[in-house]
Formats: structure tokens, sequence, C-alpha cells
């Protein structure tokens, strides 16, 4: 393992907590079934990429929903029901992401949504008091950029902008195709199980 002085994170499964299932759970009440895939790694209609790829808003996205479901339901029904999947960020993180920005340049690299983002920042600020993009140098998200991991072209954007070296960047995700496009581009890359990250990172970083 080469010298790491960048972290790009990944965001649900490695710092936010997050549960697909019910995400799956709320849609299927309101009629639609199996929008999920896997661990929300994919998707079953294309709505969710176009998206998170910035492709549609919001609004246009609500509309699909209603459109697939052939029902008038409300904006807030369907927002409830997509960030159903949002849980919590624990202190803990928090604190070690704070710790890990004195030794490293710290970056974020998500793919989500306008309608997710929105959701996880009024959760953040409210439990912790400041804004959560201050945990990084800069962070990214794929309706943002126009595209999303495992896009090679992303990653190559974040490193370009900030003239990092791909072998001194070290990136974290839970989705292991994600880690195989960033490896490629000689990127190091570090898979993790989701919620493992305080015990996973310091002993990659040990050597």
């Amino acid at each position: 393992m080469g010298t790491i002085k960048n972290i790009i994170f990944d965001l649900g499964g490695v710092i936010l907590n997050i549960a697909p299932e019910r995400t799956v759970e709320a849609f299927a009440s309101l009629g639609l079934e199996i929008p999920l895939g896997e661990r929300g790694w994919f998707y079953h209609h294309d709505m969710f990429y176009l998206l998170e790829q910035g492709a549609s808003s919001p609004e246009e996205f609500r509309d699909n929903v209603r459109r697939l479901l052939n029902r008038d339901i409300p904006d807030s029904a369907i927002d409830h029901a997509w960030c159903a999947m949002i849980l919590d960020i624990p202190a803990d993180r928090i604190e070690y992401l704070k710790s890990l920005k004195k030794q490293f340049r710290i970056f974020l690299l998500s793919n989500t949504n306008e309608i997710h983002r929105q959701q996880y920042f009024r959760d953040f600020q409210s439990a912790y008091g400041f804004i959560f993009s201050e945990l990084f140098e800069q962070d990214y998200y794929s309706h943002q950029m126009g595209m999303r991991k495992p896009d090679p072209t992303i990653f190559t954007q974040v490193l370009k902008n900030h003239d990092l070296m791909p072998e001194e960047t070290l990136f974290i995700d839970d989705s292991e195709v994600n880690i195989k496009a960033a490896s490629v581009l000689g990127i190091q890359a570090l898979h993790i199980e989701p919620g493992t990250l305080i015990t996973a990172l310091p002993d990659f970083l040990k050597g």
C-alpha cells in the first residue's frame, strides 16, 4: 500500500446508515412492487437512475411514480416512501471523520438524488448543529454531476478537480462494482460491509 494522502468516501452504507428494504416496503404500500434491488445497488425502473443522474427533476420523478402507478399520490407520500431508507449517521463516525480530516484530504462521492440529499442534510443539521458538507473538503453528488458510479468519468473528474494522484487516493465504498471501477484507474480502494467504517479503515491504514 502506497502513501495515502486523500480519502474519498461513499455515503450510504459507509457514513450514513440505510435500510433499502424500508423503501421497498413503503413503495409496496403505494402499489409499486420491487422498486429496488438487493441492498439498493440497482433499480428495477429507469426513473430512479434518471433521478440519480440528474436527468430528471424531483418533480418529474414524482410524476413518473404517479404515472407508473396510475394513481394521484401526493408529493409528500412519494417523498416519504423514497426517503424511508434513510436512517442516521452515528456520532462516532462524525468524530472519526473529523479526526481523519486532520491527516488527510477528505472528499465524498455519492450516488444520490436531490430528494434524499435534502432529507439527510436536514436530519444531520438537526442532530449535530452544523452543515453536513463541512465534514469534507468537497462533497460530490451524482445528480449534480450528471453521472453515477461506477462510470469512470465520475472518479477522474474528482481527481482532476483537486489535482489528486490516484495512487495517493483511497476510495471507500460498500459496492464491489464501484470499488473495481476505481481500482482500474489506479485508485487504492477499500470495500467494506455496511456499518464497519470505524473498524475496517484503521486496520487498512496501518497496512
